[in-house]
């Protein structure tokens, strides 16, 4: 849906954007059951199948993600859903593909990558970034994280 004052009131004042991951407060939770749903991504993976493009947790789907026309840039209800899903996309590849590579919620929910070396990816704010400029480019910030 489209409300023009809306619209205006968020370009002011710049709409909140992020995902939170919260727990019913056990700490024996299984991991599997974090990094499942943080890969569900629904609205990226939907736009990408209509597009023709095969979400199948690899650096090669990053890659056709990157060269999607960006449709969605025009629909400031979905960009930020879609900026969301694109940053969780690219953290699950990262964690199914980089050795040490794994999920960190912060306190408040927030979710990054840790990598083996101990650097925190904010996956969330680069898959904003992408869903809204195109830089960088998924499969760009997959190939520096993978080379360290």
């Amino acid at each position: 849906m489209n409300i023009p004052f809306l619209s205006n009131w968020r370009k002011r004042r710049g709409a909140a954007f992020g995902v939170a991951v919260l727990s019913a407060g056990d700490a024996d939770a299984d991991t599997g059951d974090v990094t499942g749903l943080l890969a569900e991504c629904e609205l990226l993976r939907s736009q990408a199948e209509q597009s023709g493009v095969e979400l199948d947790d690899t650096a090669a789907s990053l890659a056709a993600l990157d060269q999607l026309l960006p449709r969605w840039r025009d629909d400031e209800e979905i960009l930020p859903w879609l900026g969301n899903d694109a940053g969780l996309y690219l953290g699950t590849v990262i964690v199914r593909t980089v050795r040490g590579a794994a999920w960190e919620i912060f306190p408040g929910g927030h979710p990054v990558v840790r990598l083996a070396s101990g650097r925190e990816i904010d996956v969330v704010a680069d898959g904003h970034t992408w869903a809204a400029t195109g830089a960088p480019e998924l499969s760009q910030v997959y190939a520096e994280v993978a080379e360290v």
